[in-house]
């Protein structure tokens, strides 16, 4: 079955078809690093590594890269107004390179505690002055931009394809309407790639003047060039992203080179808390740490971000976290099962309710290639989870279960597979083996010593007419 994806630039749903075959080069738009990020912010980023993990499930060679923005991304994503690395600078008193080498840091190593695979790049937009710089120097000479006085900005009316990804038309955007008009425009709608400003903390000399340093926009058009080539298969940010900063990327991408930037355009949508938008008066932006303070595992927020379609709105509340970390346990609870039955063939045949495991693969495949339809995936699962705890599955077909989860494993992580095993497994298994031995033989202290034994070592144990399931709690 073919992978099949919706492209905000075509607005349909279309094939999926690698520049390269057997190749997937995939741009995501990170972080601003002026803050910690929020479980809203993850959303996105989540959503990019749900996408590069079900490409690899495929067989593609993912080159992945996620920018991270350390400069230039002003407020209100205008051309005026202040950086935000710079604001929070001076309201911390520090360096703004300090600044956002501190939270850039924090984003990764919180990207890492979610389980996220790590990206072939994190290019920050700092190291990159000159890429810029040279791409703006081209359209300036092609006529795409122009200066005035130390400021340089792209003429938008010179590529006729602005507006394709957001359905914005250069006629409907009102001048002032979203932020105050520049009077050295051509046109309201220009956006700026070189800013000069000497009160600026951060900043570049050029031959465009002393003091300047780079617009938001361009910033991304020159690390995924730089890492990723002219042409790139795939882009992804959050629908915040897609106006005016997606716009603006192609715009001046395509004009520098020529050619189309992505064949696809991925977004997803914004995180609901609580039914509605994230708001620090409200008390309800939370960060990673909120999360663990709340005692829940990373794996339950990880799955509680991704359980939804992407296109989709998707609520945050700690009832759903609840309700996320009893669904996880239910899922181990079947890992728990098929391990048992692998392990314990028992008196059914090996291959007893083969069928269950190729449905589930079924239909997860066909769920995932759909747009990444997660809900539907995750329907396969329940399915594979009921089927292992209501009937009786040979050994042979337990093994396939256990081996097609850990594919899943690969795309979702958020099963605990890994987790599960431990350097005291053999030792768990013969305690449990022995506490099985102790009930047939009616030995019920004993049985209750050792159920005591693997209960303050984090076992969960199920009883089951072939013994004893375990897992760790």
């Amino acid at each position: 079955m073919t992978f099949v994806v919706h492209n905000t630039y075509s607005k349909r749903k279309e094939p999926f078809v690698p520049l390269e075959p057997g190749v997937v080069r995939m741009y995501n738009c990170g972080p601003t690093v002026y803050g910690r990020q929020h479980v809203g912010n993850f959303r996105a980023f989540l959503f990019a590594d749900l996408l590069r993990g079900w490409l690899s499930y495929l067989g593609f060679d993912v080159r992945q890269v996620m920018n991270i923005t350390d400069v230039g991304h002003l407020v209100d994503d205008a051309d005026d107004g202040e950086d935000k690395v710079q604001q929070q600078a001076q309201r911390e008193g520090r360096d703004p390179f300090e600044i956002s080498a501190g939270y850039a840091q924090a984003f990764l190593d919180d990207l890492a505690a979610l389980g996220a695979r790590n990206a072939l790049h994190y290019p920050r937009a700092t190291e990159h002055i000159e890429e810029m710089l040279e791409i703006i120097d081209a359209l300036i000479e092609k006529g795409h931009a122009y200066r005035v006085g130390d400021d340089v900005y792209f003429d938008v009316t010179t590529f006729e394809r602005y507006g394709q990804l957001s359905g914005n038309r250069l006629e409907d955007l009102e001048g002032g309407a979203r932020v105050e008009v520049r009077e050295e425009k051509r046109h309201h709608a220009d956006f700026a790639l070189w800013k000069s400003d000497p009160a600026h903390l951060m900043k570049w000399a050029s031959q465009y003047g002393e003091h300047g340093f780079p617009g938001w926009h361009i910033e991304c058009s020159a690390m995924a060039r730089k890492h990723l080539g002219d042409r790139i298969d795939i882009h992804t940010g959050g629908e915040d992203n897609v106006f005016p900063h997606h716009e603006c990327e192609i715009a001046q991408t395509e004009s520098f080179t020529g050619q189309q930037f992505a064949s696809y355009w991925m977004h997803c949508k914004f995180l609901q808390v609580d039914g509605g938008k994230m708001s620090k008066s409200l008390g309800n932006v939370y960060t990673l740490d909120d999360v663990r303070e709340r005692g829940f595992d990373l794996r339950v927020l990880r799955f509680a971000l991704m359980r939804g379609h992407y296109r989709q709105p998707l609520n945050f509340t700690w009832k759903i976290m609840e309700d996320s970390r009893s669904t996880l346990e239910s899922l181990a609870e079947m890992v728990a099962h098929l391990r048992h039955r692998a392990a314990n063939p028992g008196a059914v045949e090996p291959a007893a309710g083969g069928d269950a495991v190729a449905r589930a693969i079924e239909a997860f495949e066909g769920g995932m290639n759909d747009d990444l339809n997660v809900p539907i995936a995750l329907a396969a699962l329940f399915g594979l989870r009921d089927a292992t705890l209501k009937s009786e599955l040979g050994a042979d077909t337990a093994r396939a279960a256990l081996a097609f989860l850990e594919r899943v494993e690969g795309v979702f992580g958020f099963l605990g597979l890994t987790a599960d095993h431990g350097a005291d497994d053999d030792e768990i298994e013969a305690l449990v083996r022995a506490r099985d031995a102790a009930r047939a033989n009616k030995d019920w202290a004993e049985s209750d010593r050792l159920r005591d034994e693997l209960t303050a070592r984090g076992i969960v144990l199920q009883d089951s007419a072939n013994g004893a399931v375990w897992r760790r709690g």
